[in-house]
Parts: C-alpha cells; sequence; structure tokens
C-alpha cells in the first residue's frame, strides 16, 4: 500500500525528525524514498514587488539578490548532501533532489507520484515564535491529496497509535490506514470516539474496532465526552500514544473559518506524529 514515500526537508530543526521517522517507515514498509529540499524563491520576487509598489521604494540591488540566492542555494546543498549521506549509511533505496519556487506547489506536485508525504509540523521559522509557524503544512495539509505524515520536532519510537473516529466518512478513510500502519508496525491501536452521548459513542468505536480486527491486530477503544480536539490531544498524552492516524477536515468550510476545524487544533496542539487522510 505504501511503496513510495516523499520526504520534504528545509534544513529546520524539524529536518532530523522526518529523516528518522522516514528511514522507519521505508523500512517498516519496504518503501522507496524521494527526499526533497525546496528553495523558496518567493522572498526574491516578494523584494522586487515592494521595491517597485511599495509605500517607501527601497529596490534591492542585483549584487544583494544573487548573493542571498547562493546562500540559499548554498545551505539547500548542504541540508541534501547530508541527507543522502545518512540514507546511504541505512542502505534504503532513494532519490534526492534540490527544486526552486513555492514549497507548498512544488511538494504537493512531488506527492502526486508519492503514497505517503513525510514533513515537520513547522519549518524554518519555528524558533521565532508560534505565530509564524506552520504556514507551509496548514497550506499543505488542505490542498495536497495525498496522505500526510506529520513530523513533530523530536523523534520517538512508535509504539501505540491512536485513531479519532466518529464514523463519519472523514474519519472512514483513515481505518484502512491505520489497520495497514498497525499491521506493518507490529502495533496495538485505539479507536477513540468522542460523543456526548457516550452509548452512542461506544457504539461508533465498536464499529472502528470490527473493522480493524480484519487486519490481524491488537484493538481497543475508548470514549469521551466534550470538545473533540481538547479530547483528542489530551488523552494522547495522558495515555501516552506515539502517533495518531485520523481523517482530515471533517467540519464545513464555514466552521473551518471561524473556529478551526478538529484537524487543524489537533495538528497545532499535538506533539506526536499526526498521519492526516483524505
Amino acid at each position: 500500500m505504501i511503496k513510495s514515500i516523499l520526504l520534504a526537508i528545509d534544513g529546520s530543526v524539524y529536518t532530523d525528525a522526518v529523516l528518522k521517522y522516514g528511514i522507519h517507515l521505508a523500512n517498516s514498509f519496504k518503501a522507496k524514498l524521494k527526499v526533497i529540499t525546496v528553495i523558496d524563491v518567493r522572498i526574491f520576487e516578494w523584494s522586487v514587488y515592494l521595491g517597485v509598489d511599495g509605500f517607501a521604494p527601497v529596490v534591492p540591488s542585483s549584487s544583494y539578490l544573487e548573493e542571498s540566492r547562493r546562500l540559499l542555494d548554498e545551505k539547500a546543498e548542504k541540508v541534501l548532501n547530508k541527507c543522502v549521506e545518512i540514507l546511504k549509511k541505512e542502505g534504503i533505496p532513494f532519490t534526492a533532489e534540490k527544486l526552486e519556487g513555492s514549497p507548498v506547489e512544488l511538494i504537493c506536485e512531488q506527492s502526486r507520484l508519492a503514497d505517503l508525504v513525510v514533513l515537520g509540523a513547522r519549518g524554518e521559522f519555528a524558533k521565532w515564535g508560534t505565530k509564524l509557524m506552520g504556514a507551509t503544512i496548514d497550506a499543505i495539509s488542505r490542498e495536497c491529496i495525498k496522505p500526510l505524515f506529520i513530523s513533530p520536532e523530536s523523534y520517538r519510537p512508535i509504539r501505540r497509535i491512536l485513531v479519532p473516529y466518529d464514523g463519519s466518512a472523514n474519519s472512514n478513510r483513515a481505518l484502512p490506514m491505520a489497520g495497514y500502519f498497525a499491521h506493518s508496525l507490529g502495533l496495538p491501536v485505539t479507536v477513540f470516539t468522542v460523543d456526548n452521548d457516550l452509548f452512542h459513542a461506544k457504539e461508533i468505536a465498536e464499529e472502528g474496532k470490527k473493522y480493524l480486527e480484519t487486519y490481524d491486530i491488537e484493538v481497543h477503544t475508548d470514549v469521551a465526552k466534550g470538545n473533540a480536539e481538547e479530547q483528542i490531544v489530551s488523552f494522547c498524552a495522558k495515555a501516552q500514544f506515539d502517533l495518531i492516524i485520523m481523517g482530515a477536515y471533517g467540519q464545513s468550510r464555514i466552521r473551518e473559518l471561524i473556529l478551526g476545524s478538529t484537524t487543524v487544533q489537533v495538528m497545532r496542539k499535538t506533539d506526536v506524529p499526526l498521519v492526516l487522510v483524505k
């Protein structure tokens, strides 16, 4: 099911964890890796645009733009070369490529020939604070049609999988992926349902369990009342799960714009890897 994994790296503090998770998954699934790093040329386009039409026009010199591009290219080359060295030692089949353009557009384009995309929850601006975090991954999570494995900053072995399930079409799409991960990695799964009617929640959770048991894996269930994203993140932390696999974007677009979807909130608040399935 997963034979081609795309790793998007940027040299940020998340790159090490992305690489480690990619190696672990490639070994477990007997999959091939494609590593890409993107030189974001939009900063050059923006600087020229602002220089022409900004309130206080300041056109960057050609030497400044050339030097900036050279430094970014040099950094991308070093990041890619380091990853290549590590992957060669691991003996995993892979390809590596440096690209120029919009990270969101290029990652989504490259994902067309991949079964899974692995990338960090945040990028190069993570150190500057939460307001600048996750803009790229937020856009990719909405535009990319392939499953996404979103890595936290630190790697840790995956031993237990949490599957939030509410019976909706979106959450149902995550069940086959959860079954595949659990079977391939030899791990137990817990189906977790949040509903103010606990009797109904138990029925829904049992539905998910019945499906997952066909993968010949160990399956548990648990339920809770309250806000879905808060309960998912809290339960994950308390029970010490190492991976969440869930369907992406189950709410209406209007509610998402006003309050943010469960997907977005879990993605922002959890500190474990998150697999989003559409």
